[in-house]
């Protein structure tokens, strides 16, 4: 009796090992990496992950932020040493790039059959492609427009510019004292790329074209900007973030941002008056088609990331974040419920119709650095818009021709 009591004991000791420890290892971690510096965003993302991780019991989603100017170079870093994550959630300028050094995985085929993969906006898909061949999906989308301090605008008794050389006249009527009429990010990296192609473009011009008539009245209308004291040369140490900061701050009557600004200056600038219209035109109107992507890493854990994706990107739960980031959904079934009742982000919504892509291009990175230069160059008075223009177009041409 004592020896069949004892192997029982054993073997319901052998099971619960089996139960608690085998199957609680069979449960693989997913760890995604982002760059986002707002907390809502990282709030947000997180409820995201919390809401899968609830929602099965295989896999658990965690979360880790790298800061925006450390991220192309983690990520390399991290290709290197094999201690990538198993997925970014990326510019979507960048996704070729990485797609091209083969970090991606190729998803083509594990998606070929998902019906929602039909629901997407074909440019935000378009920017997850390499040759045709699927290596994410998107995240959300957005676009830069132009916000304004309703009270420092009517103090100056201006109205909201609509061409570039209002948007010149505007801003020096609104500079006074410690204010500056006018702020953009303009650091030199993909972040002031962003902020200056809507310019370039707008300009006639596209993403490889710099160095011609156009190319070079767009870095002059930054540059006299910068001259004329409307906007500070301290633009070219600012991010996104801080350009919001200095606006909700009192500092800026006027700045180019994003949607995703929105939920965050609503909460913390309650009292501030404030509004948006589309940016103003020069030779055309033109936006950046902004926004980020799910890319999914090569490894062992792809079955298991491409599970989150479809969770994530679900009509249900899209519905549930996609305003808290103050994005336009990338999918039409959600973007056609969005904003009924939001005339600041119905704003966006309209700029969307002449945003555009990054280039796109495999060696984006490489001539994004080129342009950024030549914003920063021509803003601190390095080199003339002319000269700027120049350098930045032989390294452009080296790399498309």
């Amino acid at each position: 009796m004592k020896k069949w009591l004892a192997i029982a004991i054993v073997t319901l000791a052998a099971c619960a090992v089996f139960t608690g420890g085998a199957f609680a290892q069979s449960k693989k971690t997913v760890t995604i990496w982002n760059y986002w510096e707002t907390p809502k965003h990282q709030e947000t993302l997180a409820r995201i992950c919390k809401d899968f991780n609830a929602s099965q019991g295989k896999v658990e989603v965690v979360t880790k932020y790298i800061p925006f100017a450390d991220f192309k170079k983690q990520l390399s870093i991290g290709a290197a040493a094999s201690e990538l994550p198993d997925i970014v959630i990326i510019d979507n300028p960048d996704h070729a790039s990485y797609a091209g050094m083969g970090i991606f995985a190729d998803i083509t085929d594990k998606l070929a059959s998902w019906p929602d993969l039909k629901q997407y906006f074909a440019g935000p898909l378009n920017s997850c492609k390499l040759d045709g061949r699927l290596y994410g999906i998107p995240f959300g989308s957005n676009c830069l427009s132009l916000y304004y301090n309703e009270d420092m605008l009517k103090a100056a008794g201006v109205k909201p510019p609509k061409t570039w050389d209002e948007l010149k006249s505007v801003a020096l009527k609104t500079t006074k004292g410690n204010v500056h009429g006018f702020g953009i990010s303009a650091v030199q990296n993909e972040e002031g790329t962003f902020g200056f192609l809507c310019w370039l473009w707008g300009s006639g011009n596209t993403s490889f074209q710099i160095n011609n008539p156009n190319g070079i009245r767009a870095l002059a209308l930054m540059r006299d900007l910068v001259k004329s004291g409307a906007m500070p040369k301290e633009v070219i140490n600012w991010t996104q973030g801080d350009t919001m900061n200095q606006f909700i701050s009192g500092n800026l009557a006027m700045m180019v941002n994003g949607p995703w600004q929105v939920p965050t200056m609503r909460a913390q600038a309650p009292n501030l008056k404030w509004n948006v219209v589309t940016l103003p035109v020069g030779a055309k109107a033109a936006s950046d088609l902004g926004g980020e992507n799910f890319g999914v890493v090569k490894g062992d854990k792809v079955d298991e990331a491409v599970a989150f994706l479809k969770f994530a990107a679900s009509p249900a739960e899209m519905k549930t974040y996609i305003n808290d980031f103050g994005y336009i959904a990338s999918r039409k079934d959600v973007a056609d419920g969005q904003f009924a009742n939001d005339a600041v982000m119905k704003v966006f919504s309209a700029q969307m119709a002449s945003a555009q892509p990054r280039g796109p291009h495999p060696r984006w990175p490489e001539i994004s650095d080129a342009l950024s230069l030549a914003m920063n160059e021509s803003l601190t008075g390095i080199a003339t818009p002319e000269a700027a223009a120049a350098k930045a177009q032989k390294t452009i041409d080296a790399i498309v021709k």
